[in-house]
C-alpha cells in the first residue's frame, strides 16, 4: 500500500478582521446600569476582546461574536441587537457570493472543514453545480476510524497520455516507449488567478505552496521568472499561439507545458515531443460549443492531457455562455466515450470551481481533475474588489506587497487541506477508495433537470386532447 498522502496544514490567522456576516449594534443611552450587565457574561468574553480596526474601520467584536445571542436577549432595556453587516454583503459578486468568500478564508485560516453546527438552511437546488446531489448510501458503515484512519484512501490521479494496448517481442520487452505520465496526490492543479494586486509576489506564493502540496501550478511563459528557478519542477508554462520557441531553455527543466489549441497544436506538440521526448504536453480548449467534437478529434490526434477553460462563473465561452461547466464536461466526457478514447487521455476543467463540493462534483460529471484559480486569491484575504483587475492595483485593501511568501503560502495548502479532506469524506462516504473510480460515475450522482424530466414532467403532463381549462 502506498503512503498517506499527508498536507501539512496549520492555523494562520489573519492579517485583516475577516468581515463578519452580522453586526453587534450597541447602544449605551437609556442603560439601567444593571450590577450585573449581560455584556460581562458573555461566553467568549467578546465586549473585553473587542478592539477598532483602523485599516478597515471595522469593530473587531463582530469576528469574535458566536451569535449565541444571549446578549441581546438579556439586555432589560434591549439596547443590544444583531443585524446584518452591510460590508458584508457588499464581498464578491453574484457568483463568488460572501458565504463562498467566508467559507474560503475559515479554510485558508486553519485548514478545517468548515461546519455551521446548526445544520443546513438554505435551499437543496439551484443552478449548476447545485443542481447535483451525491449519493452517500455508504454512511450507514464509513470507515472504522475515519478518512485518516487504517483503511487508505487515494486521491492520486495520473496525467498524460496512456496507451490503448501494449505489445511485446519474444522477450518479453516493449516494443514501444511508453508515453511519460506525471502522478498529482490529489486531484487539484493550481494556477494564477485572472486578477490580484502584485502578481510576482502571488507567483511565489503559488509556486512554494505548489511543491509543498507535490501539485504543479500553471502560470505564464513570461511570468516564470530568476526567482521561481528552485520551484520550477512544480512549474507548468503556458505558451500562448506562435510563443512557444523550441530553444527555450525553460522546456529543459520542467516536466509539462500548456499550448493553447489552434489547427496547428498537433504538429507544434509532435515537435515538442521529438525534441524533449520526457516532456508532457498539455493542450487548452476553449468551453464553446464545439469544444466536445475538438476534445475528441485531440484526444484521437494523440494529445495526453486536455483543459477544458470555462468562464469564471462557470459557464461555457463563446456560444456556450448560457451552459453550465458540469454539461460541458457531461459532454466531452461522454464524447470521449463514444470514440472510445476516454481512457487514453487526461481531461481536465478550469473555470469556476469555487467550493470542494465542485471538485467531486465535477470529477463526477467525467473529468480526471480540477484547476483551481480564483479560491487561490480569496485564500490570501482577498475581497475580490477587483481594483487591482481596473488599474487601481496601488490600492489593493489586502496590502498583497506586504504578505510574506510562507505565510501565503501555507494558507493555500491550508485550503487544499480542507478541500481535499472534504474530498476523502465524499469518498468514504460513497464507499469508494480511489478518486479515480469516481471519474463519470454519474450513477452515484443525481441531477435535478434530469429528475424533473423523468418524474415531475409526466405527473403535470396533460393528457392529449385535454383541454386547457378543466370541466370543458
Amino acid at each position: 500500500m502506498p503512503l498517506k498522502y499527508h498536507i501539512p496544514v496549520r492555523r494562520v490567522p489573519p492579517r485583516l478582521s475577516p468581515l463578519a456576516k452580522t453586526t453587534i449594534i450597541d447602544w449605551n443611552e437609556g442603560c439601567l446600569r444593571c450590577q450585573r450587565c449581560v455584556k460581562e457574561v458573555c461566553p467568549v468574553d467578546a465586549y473585553k476582546k473587542r478592539d477598532f480596526d483602523r485599516k478597515q474601520f471595522v469593530d473587531t467584536i463582530d469576528e469574535i461574536c458566536r451569535s449565541c445571542y444571549r446578549c441581546v436577549q438579556g439586555c432589560p432595556k434591549e439596547l443590544v441587537f444583531k443585524a446584518m453587516n452591510p460590508q458584508y454583503r457588499q464581498l464578491g459578486d453574484n457568483y463568488y457570493i460572501p458565504e463562498i468568500i467566508a467559507t474560503t478564508w475559515y479554510q485558508a485560516e486553519t485548514g478545517k472543514i468548515p461546519v455551521s453546527g446548526a445544520g443546513y438552511g438554505g435551499v437543496f437546488a439551484g443552478e449548476g453545480f447545485d443542481s447535483l446531489w451525491t449519493d452517500m448510501s455508504e454512511i450507514v458503515r464509513p470507515t472504522r476510524d475515519g478518512i485518516h484512519g487504517r483503511e487508505y484512501i487515494s486521491t492520486a490521479i495520473d496525467l498524460g497520455r496512456k496507451p490503448m494496448f501494449l505489445v511485446f517481442d519474444e522477450a518479453g520487452n516493449l516494443l514501444f516507449e511508453p508515453p511519460p505520465l506525471m502522478e498529482l496526490p490529489l486531484p487539484v492543479v493550481l494556477a494564477e488567478p485572472p486578477l490580484g494586486a502584485n502578481p510576482p509576489r502571488l507567483r511565489q506564493i503559488l509556486a512554494d505552496a505548489a511543491q509543498t502540496l507535490g501539485t504543479v501550478a500553471l502560470m505564464a511563459r513570461d511570468a516564470v521568472s530568476d526567482d521561481l528557478m528552485d520551484a520550477v519542477g512544480s512549474l507548468v508554462p503556458q505558451f500562448p499561439v506562435g510563443q512557444l520557441d523550441l530553444n527555450d531553455p525553460l522546456l529543459s527543466r520542467v516536466r509539462a507545458i500548456e499550448l493553447t489549441d489552434h489547427p496547428e497544436v498537433i504538429s507544434l506538440m509532435e515537435s515538442v515531443k521529438q525534441r524533449y521526448p520526457q516532456l508532457m504536453v498539455w493542450i487548452k480548449v476553449d468551453g464553446d460549443l464545439r469544444a466536445p467534437d475538438r476534445v475528441a478529434a485531440l484526444a484521437t490526434a494523440g494529445a495526453g492531457v486536455i483543459r477544458l477553460k470555462a468562464s469564471e462563473q462557470a459557464r461555457g465561452l463563446g456560444d456556450a455562455g448560457e451552459v453550465h461547466l458540469k454539461d460541458l464536461i457531461r459532454r466531452t466526457h461522454l464524447k470521449l466515450v463514444e470514440h472510445q478514447m476516454r481512457d487514453a487521455v487526461t481531461l481536465l476543467a478550469s473555470g469556476g470551481i469555487a467550493l470542494a463540493e465542485h471538485v467531486a462534483k465535477a470529477i463526477i460529471c467525467g473529468v480526471d481533475g480540477i484547476i483551481v484559480d480564483i479560491p487561490l486569491l480569496l485564500a490570501l484575504e482577498c475581497h475580490l474588489c477587483r481594483d487591482c483587475q481596473n488599474g487601481r492595483g496601488d490600492t489593493c485593501p489586502i496590502e498583497m506587497d506586504k504578505l510574506p511568501v510562507k505565510r501565503g503560502a501555507q494558507r493555500l495548502v491550508n485550503l487544499v487541506g480542507a478541500w481535499n479532506n472534504q474530498l476523502l469524506e465524499i469518498l468514504g462516504a460513497m464507499g469508494m477508495r480511489e478518486v479515480r473510480r469516481l471519474r463519470g460515475e454519474v450513477g452515484r450522482a443525481m441531477f435535478k433537470e434530469d429528475l424533473d424530466k423523468e418524474i415531475f414532467e409526466p405527473l403535470f403532463a396533460r393528457p392529449e386532447g385535454a383541454s386547457r381549462r378543466s370541466g370543458e
